[in-house]
């Protein structure tokens, strides 16, 4: 993919990157001769920069004398170049207090946490949830209404809570409730609804005695959500954020981002069939065509083996790499073992 390149193009291409990216400008010879300190001539780094442009690791825009990254340049930038960002103390705080407040449900946290990451970077943040249909349920619950009337809950893990209101023919006490609640987080609590016999079944309706009947009026219930696919959500924050940089003042390409909304299943495709640890999709790189001219950084967030949600960034491909995937990766972690019931708290440099 990359051609060999020397240590001296290499740091050339580094600080030429840095610089491009705190202000957005082309960077010329001088700026690396005189400012950046790389202890070169300017006619070595004239033939170097040249040399970096006919390999297709920069590009000079109009007529401008500097230049500025290709694709190319920013994904070997990403993968060989730069240095790792820590997190400082604020950032670090701001981010536990941001968990402080534990949420129950998972669409709640991601929410949030897509606030936090688009003021944390100064960029429009994604929160995503996947499609997905739960296989079983975590845990059941039952809230008594009346005589005729309970609720049951039925807890679906990483915070997902389903709710039914339940009419019955016959009277529910508090104890014939407990006693199904005891019954049903035996037989199915964990269990995939799809493997669920008659012969658990008939069990079940043994056990409940008298109130047999709520057993087919549960499993019924159950079956229906559990079976179901949700459509998956897409949330975007923060969008006035890229009017703030020159890359979107074309129009177009700021509709092209906004289109994401009318391309959600795209996008919602690409996270759920996403490696592990963080993506970085820069260009035309990104499979979701309105995204071509942007930059995309995200990772996923699992629930054991399960994708439950993602969050991200779209920014343009000029972007403060280091810093954002540092965030986006600690962020998605903390959220990881919030869902799964322990949650240190984060730690800066």
């Amino acid at each position: 993919m990359y051609r060999e390149l020397s240590e001296r193009k290499k740091q050339i291409l580094k600080v030429l990157i840095d610089a491009h990216i705190e202000n957005g400008d082309p960077v010329g010879s001088r700026y690396l001769t005189e400012i950046a300190g790389l202890g070169l001539s300017s006619a070595t780094i004239r033939n170097e920069m040249a040399d970096l442009e006919e390999m297709g690791y920069l590009c000079r825009p109009h007529t401008s004398a500097g230049r500025v990254p290709t694709e190319l340049g920013y994904r070997f930038y990403v993968d060989a170049l730069m240095q790792a960002y820590d997190l400082k103390a604020s950032e670090v705080r701001a981010l536990n207090d941001m968990l402080s407040d534990r949420v129950a449900e998972l669409d709640k946290i991601l929410d949030k946490a897509g606030r936090f990451m688009s003021s944390m970077t100064n960029y429009t943040a994604l929160a995503i949830q996947p499609k997905h249909a739960p296989a079983s349920a975590f845990r059941y619950n039952t809230v008594p209404v009346d005589e005729y009337n309970f609720l049951l809950v039925v807890i679906l893990g990483a915070g997902a809570v389903k709710t039914k209101y339940i009419h019955t023919d016959l009277p529910v006490d508090e104890a014939v409730l407990t006693r199904l609640e005891r019954v049903l987080n035996r037989y199915m609590a964990g269990v995939n609804i799809n493997q669920l016999t008659l012969s658990t079944v008939m069990q079940m309706e043994r056990e409940m005695g008298d109130a047999s009947s709520l057993v087919g009026l549960i499993t019924k219930y159950v079956y229906n959500i559990l079976g179901e696919s949700d459509g998956g959500a897409l949330h975007l924050e923060g969008v006035d954020r890229l009017l703030e940089y020159p890359e979107f003042t074309n129009v177009n390409k700021l509709k092209g981002v906004l289109g994401l909304m009318e391309n959600q299943d795209d996008l919602l495709h690409l996270v759920e069939n996403a490696g592990d640890g963080v993506m970085v999709l820069i260009g035309k790189e990104n499979s979701v065509s309105v995204m071509n001219d942007s930059t995309l950084i995200f990772r996923t967030i699992k629930d054991g083996d399960r994708v439950v949600g993602a969050i991200g960034v779209i920014g343009p491909c000029r972007m403060d790499y280091a810093r954002v995937i540092s965030t986006v990766d600690v962020l998605c972690a903390q959220i990881e073992q919030m869902i799964s019931g322990g949650l240190p708290p984060a730690k800066g440099e």
